[in-house]
């Protein structure tokens, strides 16, 4: 069984960090998901030899997501426990979209994802991330303030599947 707990606080320096994440705002105040048929998620993925998380993310984005990103700024992490292994880390990061791309396939998966823009009080649920997921939100309220960025001003859904 994989167990998740959310850490908000320092990046890890105990633990291997195997994923980063992030809650990616529109200048609206929305945040972007990853959508593949009825799955959604965060962009991000695992971080390439000698990458930074500000590195792995940025790149996660463009090749999941085909957007680009300004400033990203950590904000937490996910400690994994997966039956019996070490635990490891998942990072959190936000940051400021400043541009969508056409999109492509993702050259990992072959897959071409959707773009959903939603207010960030609706991602959780979307997610499917539970409490979890509510306290990840809950950073990225933080994290996206000090980014100059209201997350409670949008309300509404767009998909952004064409390049602006």
């Amino acid at each position: 069984m994989t167990i998740f707990r959310w850490i908000s606080g320092a990046r890890p320096t105990d633990l291997q960090v195997r994923q980063v994440y992030g809650f990616c705002f529109d200048e609206r105040g929305r945040v972007l998901l990853r959508v593949d048929g009825e799955d959604y998620g965060l962009p991000g993925g695992r971080p390439e030899r000698g990458e930074d998380a500000t590195a792995t993310l940025a790149r996660e984005c463009m090749e999941e997501s085909q957007i680009e990103i300004a400033r990203p700024l950590y904000f937490g992490y996910l400690r994994v426990t997966d039956d019996g292994g070490p635990p490891y880390a998942q990072l959190r990061m936000a940051a400021r979209i400043t541009a969508f791309l056409p999109r492509h396939p993702d050259p990992d998966t072959g897959r071409t994802y959707r773009r959903l823009l939603v207010p960030l009080y609706k991602a959780p649920a979307l997610l499917g991330w539970g409490t979890d997921g509510l306290l990840q939100a809950a950073g990225a309220v933080h994290a996206a303030e000090l980014l100059g960025i209201n997350p409670d001003a949008a309300h509404d859904e767009v998909w952004r599947d064409e390049a602006i």
